[in-house]
Order: C-alpha cells, then sequence, then structure tokens
C-alpha cells in the first residue's frame, strides 16, 4: 500500500516518557511535524544506535518543530526496563510508543508478517496530517539521524514553497528546481 501523500493514520498507545507511562497518539501532534520511527524490538542490537543516534539530535528535530515517537511491538513497560538499563537509550526523551496490539505498525505498514516486530521504517507527518516520506530498511541497515534532519528540512521547504523541489543533497540555502515543460530534459 503507497503511504506517500495520503492522510496518516489516526492512533492512540501507550509510552514510556520522561520517567512516566503515558498515553500518547496522533492528536498530540496535529498541526505540527512529526516523526514516527518504528524499530524492531528492545534490548536488540541495530535499535540501540539508531535510537542513541536520534536521541542525540532530537534537540534539532525539535527546533524544527518536529515531534519523534519511536515505536516497536514491545510494551511501554519493556521500554522503560531498557531506558533504565541502557546508557545509550537512558539518552532519549521522546516518547517510546509500546504497539504490543501491532495496530500502530499495521496502520502504517511496518509489520513484518508472521514476527509481531516491526520493520524499521520511518515516517514522516506534516502539519495538515499527510505523509511526506516513508523509509523502510532491511533488519541489518540502521538509519541515519543527521540524513533524516536534511530530508525533514527539504520536506518542509517543499511544503512551504509550493512549486518547488529539492534536488539530490539539497542543503539549506542551496538551489531549488521549479518543475516545467522547458525544463524537462535539461538537467
Amino acid at each position: 500500500m503507497a503511504l506517500i501523500n495520503t492522510p496518516a493514520a489516526s492512533w492512540k498507545g501507550m509510552a514510556y516518557h520522561k520517567g512516566d507511562f503515558v498515553e500518547v497518539g496522533s492528536e498530540d501532534y496535529a498541526g505540527q511535524w512529526a516523526i514516527l520511527f518504528f524499530y524492531p524490538a528492545d534490548f536488540t542490537f541495530v535499535c540501540p544506535t539508531e535510537l542513541e543516534d536520534m536521541a542525540e539530535l532530537y534537540p534539532e528535530f525539535q527546533k524544527l518543530g518536529v515531534e519523534i515517537y519511536s515505536v516497536s511491538t514491545d510494551k511501554h513497560f519493556s521500554h522503560k526496563a531498557w531506558h533504565d538499563s541502557s546508557p545509550r537509550i537512558g539518552k532519549i526523551e521522546f516518547p517510546m510508543v509500546g504497539d504490543p496490539s501491532f495496530e500502530i505498525t499495521e496502520a502504517f505498514d511496518s509489520l513484518r508478517p508472521g514476527e509481531g516486530a516491526a520493520d524499521r521504517t520511518t515516517v514522516l507527518i506534516d502539519p495538515k496530517g499527510i505523509i511526506q516520506y516513508v523509509e523502510t530498511t532491511s533488519e541489518g541497515v540502521g538509519r541515519n539521524a543527521k540524513e533524516l534532519l536534511r530530508k525533514v528540512k527539504a520536506a518542509q521547504y517543499v511544503y512551504n514553497n509550493p512549486g518547488q523541489v529539492c534536488p539530490a543533497k539539497w542543503e539549506v540555502g542551496d538551489a531549488t528546481l521549479t518543475p516545467s515543460f522547458d525544463l524537462t530534459g535539461q538537467l
């Protein structure tokens, strides 16, 4: 199922966040940018490196008005235990959402059939609730928060500047493109 440019599913779930168990959901980021950062499981190998990377750049995402929600099919109790026992995971300040019913993970097409675990899927949702970016990598390939931050900046630029697009490796301040008939075949 194609998710790009479709309305993001509504959801609710229990999360471990800043020392408490709290209910969070799509209503919490209505009108702002959000990233759902799905990962296979707590207490694993690649996942803590990715989550630590996101935690270290979390202030940069917040400066852009982006809230992050990490999501796995573990329960929120497991998230707390992992947060309390791992120095890497202990850095996390964004909500760690538990999805033991698989409802959130399935809604964003990230559930591995027959495994009960999420894929490494990143979903970027704009302030209108529309999915602007989806990426899924294989089990052994960790994501890069710095590259995700660059892609968020590009998505925000395009969102705020209709009719313009960002070429490969675009960074804030670089030239953009205006798609047109005359530009066809010229690049």
